[in-house]
């Protein structure tokens, strides 16, 4: 079916990497308080590490070897694996939690908040994350993200590309699938949401990873809409 834009009644957003630069905002955040804390490793590797470990620790619950456990608990799992890695054992208490909760601090790439602005005048926006609903409300008030609604996937127990995670959204706005749009910088996520039915649409950020990326530099395939970031997305959807 030929899309136009005004089908779409909702819009829904991969937030790490996609709204949010996990990796820089992780550097920048834990190296000034490393700085202050007298805690100092090379806390990009340290971003990149963690990050090693999202997909695998995501795919325990997916494949039903674990019941649903939320990011923030899979992040500080993570966490207290790569401590002895990276000389941290010394971290108190309170410290690791300051560390896990870096992912609630993240800063947005600079389209991102003026984007999603003019997208919210025409449309529901939300994340569609797998963060947890804490997570995300966190990192929007920090962010500066003006959100309609939270959409993790911590509401229906599963984790993205997980076809529930999907079709759950379209279930809570009472939406058809083909009025709600999945927009990511991941070609993976799209393909997922795009199998049951959504709408896609496609933005790159090619430092998601660092300089060197090799993955979803562009668009693997026609979807439904591919901009050069989410004001261009704006553009493109007439807001």
């Amino acid at each position: 079916m030929a899309f136009h834009p005004t089908q779409i009644k909702a819009m829904v957003f991969d937030t790490f990497g996609s709204v949010v630069d996990w990796r820089g905002g992780i550097t920048r955040d834990l190296t000034e308080w490393g700085n202050a804390n007298n805690v100092h490793i090379d806390w990009h590797a340290f971003a990149v590490a963690w990050r090693g470990r999202y997909q695998p620790q995501m795919e325990v619950v997916r494949s039903g070897n674990r019941p649903y456990t939320k990011l923030d608990i899979l992040h500080r799992e993570s966490l207290e694996f790569l401590i002895p890695q990276f000389g941290l054992e010394h971290l108190t208490e309170a410290q690791r939690i300051h560390v896990n909760k870096v992912w609630h601090r993240l800063t947005p790439w600079p389209d991102s908040a003026p984007g999603l602005a003019r997208l919210k005048k025409k449309f529901i926006i939300g994340p569609l994350s797998n963060g947890n609903v804490a997570l995300l409300t966190n990192l929007a008030k920090f962010s500066g993200t003006d959100w309609d609604v939270i959409l993790s996937t911590e509401l229906f127990k599963g984790y993205k590309p997980q076809p529930q995670t999907y079709l759950g959204v379209c279930e809570i706005l009472d939406l058809a699938p083909d009025e709600v749009m999945m927009c990511a910088a991941h070609n993976y996520d799209l393909a997922a949401a795009q199998a049951v039915g959504l709408r896609t649409a496609f933005f790159a950020r090619p430092t998601e990873h660092a300089e060197n990326q090799t993955t979803d530099l562009k668009a693997d395939r026609a979807w439904d809409v591919v901009a050069q970031d989410i004001l261009d997305l704006a553009d493109k959807m007439g807001a």
